[in-house]
């Protein structure tokens, strides 16, 4: 079981700020850059993680049509082709070649609500080196796990939100980061939270689901 400040150091930033979200609202996920086979196998992650939180999945965003945004791709310059993917991005090719130079291979941007919580998300996969060995069970539960929550860019650098069954080689959450995740959607809990303090509510709450 997660510690309270195991908990803190997954919202916690380089800036030593503390920021959490979750979604306000029903995701509408799409897809590009993969093969039919590939679109079921990462849409199947969502719905199992959302359904995880005990959250909620929709046909369409009044907004945004779409609001979970993946591409895969081969290279960074290729999103400076997707139309109108710079007004969804601001300083899209900055972005494009600060990663380029760190030799990235994914990143995620956010878009928040009135209230802080999670409006949008947009998911980049570059598909080269130690991505393209990943199995398609395994990169598509990844980025969902990474997508329900605002985590900090260490949360997962030094371990992988996943595990490996022993008897069979499937692949699952581990435990502690799937009852975090059933945690942070509590409806007791914020929407939002920029307090050191939500990480011991967190906490409470885990062990408050693991007695029920």
């Amino acid at each position: 079981m997660m510690t309270p400040k195991d908990i803190e150091q997954h919202f916690t930033g380089a800036d030593d700020a503390y920021r959490f979200a979750r979604w306000g609202r029903p995701i509408v996920p799409v897809v590009f850059g993969v093969t039919e086979e590939t679109l079921s196998t990462v849409k199947g992650a969502i719905e199992a993680v959302v359904a995880l939180a005990g959250h909620k999945m929709a046909e369409t965003d009044a907004e945004l049509g779409a609001n979970l945004m993946m591409f895969f791709f081969h290279e960074w310059d290729e999103l400076l082709q997707v139309p109108k993917l710079d007004e969804m991005i601001p300083d899209l090719a900055r972005v494009v070649e600060r990663l380029k130079a760190a030799g990235g291979q994914q990143y995620r941007a956010f878009r928040f609500d009135n209230d802080g919580g999670i409006q949008a998300c947009f998911v980049f996969i570059r598909m080269g080196g130690a991505m393209a060995d990943l199995s398609a069970d395994t990169l598509a539960l990844g980025q969902a796990v990474q997508a329900i929550l605002l985590w900090s860019e260490a949360a997962f650098a030094r371990r992988s939100p996943l595990a490996v069954l022993p008897d069979n080689g499937a692949v699952i959450l581990r435990p502690e980061i799937a009852a975090l995740v059933r945690a942070a959607y509590d409806p007791v809990m914020p929407i939002a939270a920029e307090d050191k303090s939500h990480a011991l509510r967190l906490f409470a709450r885990i062990g408050a689901m693991d007695d029920t």
